[in-house]
């Protein structure tokens, strides 16, 4: 136990070079650290940050049009449970085994979610964030790519996407909205191909096993958690699916697994067996999430004792990661271009 905690106070206290130069650094949400998540400012933030993919997740609207939020429920990032005219809205739903209340993005048509104003979704730790409050509308994933389009035109660099595919099992199954054919007939109509950087990722198997099967050549990414399972395979553990075993099944559909930084390294820095198994499969491995604040970081990483502190530790993380041999990280906030003393 001694020997692990001066490990880690070792790797905090290391000087850290410029992270991840060879590593692909995509933006969680956008720049989610500095601006309300998965809105068209966030993203434009991160791109100037020099990022080399943004991550929009991907839900419904009732008319089938693909819009940006983290979860199909509104009220966590956006007015409208304080908004009168949808008071009827709100519904009682069970998504992916769990209950949830709220008001739900494929009960509004795209009409009535441009009415609404995005909100930080967690203003105690992110406060500058609420000064944006209001300002910022629900984003469409054809808005995304036309922001992508203008930055690589005035910036003259490529700009990846990496789309999620969110709860595309309940909602095929419950509301019969096909987010794979949706995607799919989006890509299509916007012109992007498998040629541009473009990486498409589910916590669920049969989305990508289907996105497999229909042979576009999309790059795909299979994520997993420390816990729990695909929620389209009730008895399918997600720490089955990265063993070597496992993780061979996984490369018949996937050409990447995203994973927790806790299944990459263990509570002493060191790195777990994921990397090197899953290379050996022939899988790359990106790691989420990197955020800048003590609250998400590792004690021996921290900056004082608020929560809300930011310090070097997030790309001292990343740089972790990248020593652990991971080909991409997720982070909240910018890597590139910064370094610890």
């Amino acid at each position: 136990m001694v020997r692990s905690l001066a490990l880690i106070v070792a790797l905090a206290l290391a000087p850290v070079p410029v992270a991840a130069q060879d590593m692909l650094i995509i933006a969680h949400r956008g720049a989610s650290a500095e601006r309300p998540e998965h809105t068209l400012a966030a993203y434009e933030l991160a791109i100037d940050q020099g990022v080399d993919y943004i991550e929009p997740d991907l839900v419904s609207t009732k008319d089938l049009v693909l819009v940006s939020r983290h979860e199909n429920e509104l009220s966590g990032t956006t007015d409208v449970a304080s908004r009168e005219e949808f008071e009827d809205r709100r519904r009682d739903k069970t998504i992916d085994g769990q209950k949830v209340a709220g008001w739900f993005a494929e009960d509004f048509t795209l009409a009535e979610l441009r009415t609404l104003r995005v909100k930080e979704r967690i203003p105690g730790l992110r406060p500058a964030n609420a000064r944006f409050d209001g300002l910022y509308q629900v984003p469409t994933l054809a808005e995304i790519v036309t922001l992508v389009r203008a930055k690589e035109a005035a910036t003259g660099r490529r700009i990846g996407l990496y789309p999620e595919l969110k709860h595309p099992n309940f909602l095929l199954q419950n509301e019969g909205i096909d987010m794979v054919d949706l995607l799919l007939r989006e890509l299509q109509t916007l012109g992007i191909t498998p040629a541009d950087p473009v990486f498409i990722q589910s916590f669920e198997i049969a989305p990508l096993q289907r996105l497999k099967q229909r042979g576009d050549g999309f790059k795909l990414v299979q994520l997993v958690l420390p816990v729990g399972g695909p929620a389209d395979e009730p008895a399918m553990r997600y720490a089955d699916m990265v063993t070597p075993t496992g993780l061979a099944d996984v490369a018949k559909y996937a050409d990447g697994v995203g994973a927790n930084i806790l299944m990459i390294l263990g509570a002493d820095g060191t790195p777990t067996s994921l990397v090197a198994d899953a290379k050996a499969a022939g899988l790359p491995v990106h790691a989420w999430t990197v955020r800048p604040e003590n609250e998400f970081l590792p004690a021996a990483l921290r900056t004082g004792d608020d929560p809300k502190a930011r310090g070097c530790g997030d790309v001292q993380l990343a740089a972790m990661l990248k020593d652990a041999g991971v080909a991409g990280v997720f982070s909240d906030g910018p890597l590139k271009g910064r370094s610890c003393p």
